[in-house]
């Protein structure tokens, strides 16, 4: 998966560090050190994820290399980490292809205790019920992790970006028609989805605003 995101520059030591803003557990399933590939600025670079603690990493860029851009202002970064998926056991019979169904409306879906949001997101894309997701991603109350839920999409067929986007403090968000938004809710993540100008929440239902204020990220789903 790609992750897009703003950040600052630092310098440490002879190297470079830029500080990633979410959590790598949650859309990763690597907890060690990462290689991965950057864009800044049309710059392609080879780098490293150092990890710090509580899922939260450190990019490192190589001593040595050469960066023409600004230290001093955020800059647009697309950081692909390869690998980071989760396969689910089964032989699906969906594909992008022949998806699970076409999504042109979502029947709300409330989750029935805390910590299946994420798999009643699913179960809304999908026109399925919260158990069908819970077995074929294999993950109880707290486990939905983005990483799994792409897994989740990639199974029933659901076409999406290849890109989660972390919009910058300020940014003036723009949501696609149809996304998987992803905010935080202590130490650990909420996830609603947004359909064609409204927000279905698994906890409040449906909703016509959203406090763009408590948005860490999103996905989008293609329809």
């Amino acid at each position: 998966m790609k992750y897009f995101f703003t950040s600052k520059i630092e310098k440490e030591n002879d190297e470079v560090r830029i500080n990633i803003p979410f959590n790598i557990w949650e859309v990763c399933k690597h907890r060690d050190e990462i290689s991965a590939e950057l864009i800044i600025d049309n710059q392609f670079i080879n780098c490293n994820l150092i990890p710090l603690e509580k899922g939260m990493y450190k990019l490192m860029i190589p001593a040595g290399t050469e960066l023409n851009i600004d230290m001093n202002t955020d800059h647009k970064f697309l950081l692909h980490i390869t690998d980071t998926l989760i396969k689910m056991d089964q032989n699906s019979p969906y594909s992008v292809e022949k998806p699970i169904r076409k999504i042109d409306s979502i029947d709300l879906i409330i989750q029935p205790g805390d910590g299946l949001c994420g798999q009643a997101c699913i179960a809304m894309l999908a026109g399925v019920t919260i158990a069908d997701v819970i077995s074929v991603m294999d993950c109880r109350e707290w486990q939905g992790t983005m990483g799994r839920l792409i897994s989740a999409l990639n199974y029933y067929g659901i076409d999406h970006s290849n890109v989660i986007v972390y919009p910058g403090e300020g940014d003036n968000v723009v949501l696609p028609k149809c996304a998987i938004l992803m905010e935080k809710m202590g130490r650990f993540s909420h996830y609603l989805l947004y359909f064609n100008g409204k927000y279905y929440d698994p906890n409040l239902g449906i909703m016509d605003e959203y406090d763009m204020t408590k948005l860490v990220g999103y996905l989008e789903i293609n329809i």
